[in-house]
C-alpha cells in the first residue's frame, strides 16, 4: 500500500447514523404529511425550533460537567457556552413558551416534525439520528386535554396507513408508581427515576429483568452492566403484583382501572391518578375511541424523566420481519404523557402541558419490516434517451416539453451507449424512456418504452428471439402526442401501485 492510499479516510458512516435515498425519503415525507394534516385539523399550529439548545435548557440529566454529552451531543460555543442537539421536540417547546408566553394564545396548542439526534447505543431500527412529529397542548390542566392528545394520536396512526388491530396505545399515569413509591418509603429523585426506567422496560425483559434493575443491576447480552435502583425487596414485591394488574390486553378501560384500584397500596397520590384516568376514560369513550385502541396498562411509564402524569404509548402490533426474513419486534412507535413542570424550569412557575410524538423513521422502518414499504416506492422520471450529438435540441424539445407538462422526466446526459442508458432508465425506476433516434426524427415520430408494461410481459416470453418479435411495452406515436402518450403511461403506472 502507498503512502498515500494509507492516508485516505475509510468511507463509513458513523454507527446509528443511516444514508436514506429516495423510497425512504419519500416514506418519511409521506407520513409527515398525513400526521400533519391531522395535526392541523384538530386545531394545532406549526412550530419549528433550532436543532440546537442550550444544554442547560434541555432538562437533561448530564453529570459530565466538563463535556456534557450523556444521552446527547454536545459543543462548546465561542461564549464557553455549551449547546446540544435536540434529544426531542418537547424539551424545545417548553423553552419557547417560557420566552413567548405572554404573546401566545392560552392553552397553546402546536405541533412540529424534524430530526431528533441522541447519544446512545443504536440497534435494529433504533438510530441516533431519527425524525419525530409531535403535538403539544401548553396550558390545560383538564384530563381531556389528554384524552384529546391520545384519540387525535389514534387518528394519525391510520392516516400513517394502519387499520384497526395493527396498533395500540396504552395508557398509564406516572403518579399512580409516585403513590407506590411514597408508600414504600422511595424518596430519592434518581432512586425513583431509576425505578421507573427499569419499569419502562417490562414488555422487553420481562419480571426477571426488571427485577433485577429494581435491585442491584443487571448485565445484559453484550456485556454491558446497568446499575439497579436498589429499592427495598417490599417495595419491588409491591411493584411486581401491581404490574400483574395489567392483566392479558383483553379487559376493557374501566376493567383494567378496577384491577388497579384492588391491587392497593397507592395512597393518596395514586388514589389522585386513578380519579385522572377514569376522566380520561370518560373523554375517550365520548369521542367513540374503542378499547381495543387505547388500553389503560399500567406497566406503561416512559423513561424520559420529565413526565408528572398521564404517560401513553403506541404499539405496533403487524408482524414484522427482517432483511433475512427473521421475525423482529419494533414495539413502541410513538409516546407522550403530561409534563407540568418542564416550563417551570425556566419561570419557577408550573405550567400544565400534554403531548404526543410519531417516531416517524422508526415507523417507516417498521412499515417496511412488515412489507408496507411497495406504496412508498419511488418512480424515477421518465428518461430521454441520447443518441447523437447532432440531434441534441430535438432531446432538449422533447425533456422541456415534458416537465412543462408536469412529469418528471430526465435527459441521459452519461456518455454510453443505448443498451446502458435502458438499464439506467430501468434502475432509476422509470415508467418509460423517450427514444428520437434518427428515423424517428426524420418520420416526425417518437418511440415510446413502457417499461413497466415491458417488465411484465417480458416476464411472460421465456424465447429471445419471441422477445425480439413481440417488442413488448413498446409504443410508436406522432411526436406531437409525446406529452398525451407519456401521460397514459404514468397515469398507469401510478394507478397500478
Amino acid at each position: 500500500m502507498t503512502e498515500d492510499a494509507a492516508s485516505r479516510p475509510e468511507a463509513r458512516a458513523p454507527r446509528g447514523f443511516a444514508d436514506r435515498r429516495g423510497r425512504d425519503l419519500v416514506a418519511e415525507r409521506r407520513l409527515v404529511q398525513r400526521v400533519s394534516e391531522v395535526y392541523e385539523r384538530w386545531g394545532f399550529e406549526p412550530l419549528d425550533t433550532g436543532a440546537f439548545e442550550y444544554a442547560d435548557a434541555l432538562g437533561k440529566f448530564l453529570p459530565d460537567a466538563d463535556r456534557p454529552n450523556e444521552g446527547v451531543f454536545a459543543l462548546q460555543d465561542d461564549d464557553d457556552q455549551w449547546m446540544a442537539l435536540r434529544y426531542d421536540l418537547t424539551a424545545p417547546l417548553a423553552r419557547f413558551a417560557a420566552q413567548n408566553w405572554e404573546t401566545l394564545p392560552k392553552p397553546f396548542r402546536r405541533y412540529a416534525f424534524g430530526p431528533v439526534w441522541r447519544n446512545e447505543k443504536p440497534g435494529p431500527g433504533r438510530f441516533r439520528e431519527f425524525v419525530q412529529c409531535d403535538a403539544d397542548t401548553v396550558g390545560s390542566d383538564r384530563p381531556e386535554a389528554d384524552a384529546e392528545i391520545i384519540a387525535m394520536a389514534c387518528e394519525g396512526l391510520q392516516a400513517a396507513g394502519l387499520a384497526a388491530g395493527q396498533a395500540v396505545i396504552r395508557v398509564s399515569n406516572r403518579k399512580l408508581f409516585d403513590g407506590l413509591f411514597e408508600a414504600g418509603g422511595v424518596t430519592d429523585p434518581i432512586q425513583k427515576l431509576t425505578a421507573l426506567r427499569a419499569i419502562d422496560k417490562f414488555d422487553r425483559l420481562g419480571w426477571e429483568g426488571v427485577s433485577l434493575l429494581l435491585g442491584e443491576g443487571r448485565l445484559d447480552e453484550s456485556g454491558d452492566y446497568t446499575k439497579g435502583a436498589n429499592v427495598p425487596k417490599t417495595v419491588a414485591a409491591t411493584i411486581e403484583a401491581f404490574l400483574a394488574s395489567a392483566g392479558d390486553g383483553a379487559l376493557s378501560r374501566a376493567e383494567t382501572l378496577n384491577r388497579i384500584a384492588q391491587a392497593g397500596g397507592l395512597g393518596a397520590t395514586g388514589e389522585g391518578a386513578l380519579e385522572e384516568l377514569q376522566a380520561i376514560d370518560r373523554a375517550l369513550t365520548a369521542m367513540r375511541v374503542a378499547d381495543d385502541a387505547v388500553r389503560f396498562d399500567p406497566t406503561i411509564v416512559r423513561g424520559l424523566e420529565y413526565y408528572t402524569g398521564a404517560v401513553f404509548e403506541a404499539e405496533l402490533l403487524l408482524e414484522t420481519i427482517d432483511d433475512k426474513g427473521r421475525a423482529v419486534r419494533f414495539g413502541s412507535i410513538g409516546g407522550g404523557g403530561r409534563y407540568d413542570d418542564l416550563v417551570a424550569r425556566f419561570t419557577g412557575e408550573r405550567l400544565p402541558a400534554t403531548g404526543f410524538s410519531f417516531g416517524v423513521s422508526r415507523l417507516a422502518s417498521a412499515l417496511r419490516a412488515a412489507g408496507r414499504g411497495d406504496e412508498d416506492a419511488v418512480r424515477g422520471p421518465v428518461v430521454v434517451i441520447v443518441f447523437s450529438q447532432d440531434d441534441m435540441q430535438h432531446y432538449l424539445d422533447a425533456v422541456s416539453e415534458l416537465r412543462n407538462a408536469g412529469i418528471a422526466a430526465e435527459l441521459y446526459l452519461g456518455r454510453a451507449g443505448m443498451k446502458a442508458q435502458m438499464k439506467y432508465a430501468d434502475r432509476r425506476g422509470a415508467p418509460a424512456a423517450v427514444i428520437l433516434g434518427g428515423d424517428e426524427i426524420a418520420a416526425g415520430q417518437v418511440t415510446i418504452k413502457d417499461l413497466d408494461a415491458g417488465r411484465a410481459l417480458a416476464a411472460g416470453i421465456s424465447d429471445n428471439e419471441a422477445w425480439k418479435a413481440e417488442r413488448p411495452g413498446q409504443r410508436i406515436a406522432p411526436r406531437a402526442e409525446l406529452v398525451a402518450t407519456v401521460r397514459s403511461i404514468v397515469d398507469a403506472a401510478r394507478t397500478a401501485s
